[in-house]
C-alpha cells in the first residue's frame, strides 16, 4: 500500500492541484468506518464522517470521492482500497481470529486505524488491539509527535471535546518496524462527538473546530507518513 504515498502527498498540499489542471486530482479517497462485532455501537456519531469529508474538501486539496462514509469489516474485500479506517463507539468490541489477523496484515502493509473512544470502549479496545498486535505496545504519544503538528498545531495533544471522569484527553499509538504510526487511539477526547452536526451535542463552535482540525491532522499524517 506504499504505492499511495507519492500521489497522496501531492494532493494534500494546500496548493489546489485541481485548479492548476482544471480537474480534480486523482486518486481520491473515501473515509472508511470499521464495523466490528461484540455488541458495541460501531455506527455511532453518524454525521461525523460526512462532516469530516466536507471539511477535507474545504480545508485541503484532497479530493474526497464520496461524502458518505464507506462501511467496512476487517474481512471486506475493499479494505485495501482505503488507506485509513476509523472506528468508535461506546460498547464492547470483538474481533474474530481471522479479523484480527487481517487487520494486522492491513496495518503492517501501510494501512492506518484511527480509533476514537466515544466513552465506554476503552477496556474492550485495548484488549482487542492487543490481540491484533500481541507483540507491540499501545504507547502514549509525546506531544512532539508529528500527528499533532501536521496542518494544525496541537502542542498539548488531542483536544478535549467532552468532559468524562475529570480525566485529560490522551492519544496513544502502535508503530510498525520503521517507526510509522499505524494505530492512533484517542481517549477521553470525543473527537467523533465534536465532528457531528451542531445540534446533536450543542458543542460550541470553537470545540467543533478543534475536533475537525485534529481529525484533519490524522488524515494528513496517515496519507503522508
Amino acid at each position: 500500500m506504499t504505492r499511495w504515498r507519492p500521489v497522496l502527498i501531492l494532493i494534500l498540499l494546500l496548493i489546489p492541484l485541481g485548479e492548476l489542471y482544471g480537474q480534480p486530482p486523482t486518486p481520491g479517497m473515501a473515509i472508511g468506518r470499521l464495523k466490528y462485532g461484540g455488541g458495541g455501537d460501531w455506527y455511532s456519531n453518524p454525521t461525523s464522517l460526512p462532516n469530516l469529508a466536507r471539511a477535507l474538501q474545504n480545508e485541503t486539496s484532497l479530493w474526497v470521492t464520496r461524502i458518505e462514509e464507506t462501511r467496512l469489516s476487517p474481512m471486506d474485500e475493499n479494505l485495501y482500497n482505503h488507506p485509513l479506517v476509523y472506528m468508535n463507539g461506546h460498547g464492547k468490541i470483538r474481533f474474530t481470529e481471522a479479523e484480527a489477523r487481517r487487520l494486522r496484515t492491513y496495518l503492517l502493509a501501510g494501512g492506518f486505524l484511527f480509533a476514537d473512544d466515544n466513552y465506554g470502549m476503552d477496556e474492550s479496545f485495548r484488549q482487542e488491539i492487543h490481540r491484533v498486535f500481541p507483540d507491540r505496545e499501545l504507547l502514549e504519544l509525546p506531544y512532539e509527535h508529528p500527528i499533532y503538528h501536521g496542518i494544525y498545531d496541537f502542542p498539548n495533544g488531542p483536544p478535549k471535546i467532552h468532559e468524562h471522569d475529570a480525566k485529560p484527553a490522551q492519544g496513544f499509538g502502535i508503530f510498525d518496524d520503521n517507526g510509522r504510526l499505524m494505530v492512533f487511539y484517542t481517549y477521553q477526547a470525543d473527537i467523533g462527538d465534536g465532528l457531528e452536526d451542531p445540534d446533536v451535542h450543542s458543542d460550541p463552535p470553537q470545540l467543533r473546530e478543534q475536533a475537525q482540525r485534529m481529525a484533519i491532522n490524522v488524515i494528513f499524517y496517515a496519507l503522508t507518513s
